[in-house]
């Protein structure tokens, strides 16, 4: 369709590939009119599905990928001998400018490596972060980096400081958004090596509003926008964070219906716990993007259901229509002959 955004979805993958991943795409559509969505997977499986649900034939098109990267396969290998998985197949559609962005809920790691090394990396960038938005009390944070970079160093956590920035004042529309680094006190002498060195670089940055270190109680809170730390401590919070939430909630829902008196009760309060525990479902704000490529990629949960994946896709049009890599971009290279 000319003049919407096109986007590459991986329709064989994540656990609940095609049946969920082909009925977002389909919601999506049916919410946006703005939006061709791109199916990559097997042919026959995908059009299956689709034959379920009404939809505007012009909106998708099933791209024919006949090989599927599995979890358990090492990332680089299989990168390099599947060339026909539906995840090579959507890198290199973003690659060539056939798709303005690639949504997947396949293979971390050979989304990580296909990203970099199919798409690649902007000039400048050193370490690509995964970046998503984690419920707060206040609204949403950016989480950076959760699950890219395990090793990192002072100077990809102020890169990925610069870029959470943008992402946050442009996609969610936060402005001047708050930085902190992840630290186990607010002391600035606190912290492990890496934390240490990174602080006073995220001090002395003039590009964000950098905050100081926060807690990991304090993050719920919503007591920054963007929360910059390497990708071990990240995914720690994000697990942590998604376990949490469905215990507390399968708390709740028992504690509920433990008597005729708290059931009673539950009927009262059950419209404004559901919006409650609705502004706390993670999969309400889509996937998480791959910050600093020269396209879009967005990983989404392996257990993703439609919802999500409804949301990733949507998520990708305000990211294209903020120019989002332009920005970071220019960010980069502004900052680099600053520093000449």
């Amino acid at each position: 369709m000319q003049g919407s955004i096109r986007i590459a979805v991986d329709a064989m993958g994540g656990d609940h590939a095609p049946q969920e991943i082909v009925k977002g795409a389909v919601d999506a559509v049916n919410t946006r009119g703005d939006i061709h969505v791109l199916l990559i997977g097997k042919e026959d499986a995908v059009k299956q599905e689709l034959a379920k649900y009404t939809y505007s034939a012009k909106q998708i098109t099933v791209i024919h990928a006949q090989e599927v990267i599995e979890t358990a396969e090492p990332p680089v290998m299989a990168i390099r001998k599947k060339k026909q998985s539906s995840i090579v197949v959507g890198m290199n559609m973003v690659k060539q400018q056939e798709a303005d962005a690639f949504v997947s809920a396949g293979s971390s790691g050979a989304i990580l490596v296909g990203g970099q090394v199919i798409v690649g990396r902007i000039k400048g960038i050193e370490r690509p972060p995964l970046a998503p938005l984690i419920p707060t009390k206040n609204g949403v944070s950016l989480l950076i980096d959760c699950g890219a970079n395990v090793d990192a160093r002072p100077s990809h956590l102020l890169q990925f400081a610069r870029m959470g920035s943008i992402y946050m004042e442009h996609v969610v529309g936060i402005s001047h958004p708050r930085v902190a680094i992840v630290n186990i006190g607010a002391e600035e002498e606190k912290g492990n090596a890496l934390v240490k060195e990174t602080f006073p670089l995220l001090k002395e940055c003039k590009d964000i509003h950098f905050t100081g270190s926060i807690e990991a109680r304090e993050i719920p809170s919503g007591a920054a926008d963007v929360i910059v730390c390497e990708a071990f401590t990240g995914n720690v919070i994000l697990k942590l964070y998604e376990g949490l939430s469905s215990t507390l909630l399968s708390v709740v829902k028992k504690g509920l219906l433990s008597s005729l008196r708290s059931k009673i009760g539950a009927l009262l309060i059950k419209p404004a716990l559901k919006k409650t525990m609705k502004s706390f479902d993670a999969s309400a704000y889509g996937g998480a993007p791959l910050l600093g490529l020269n396209g879009l990629v967005v990983k989404t949960h392996g257990s993703a259901k439609a919802a999500e994946v409804k949301n990733s896709i949507i998520q990708c049009v305000t990211f294209k229509e903020q120019d989002i890599n332009g920005k970071i971009k220019n960010n980069i290279i502004n900052s680099a002959e600053g520093e000449k």
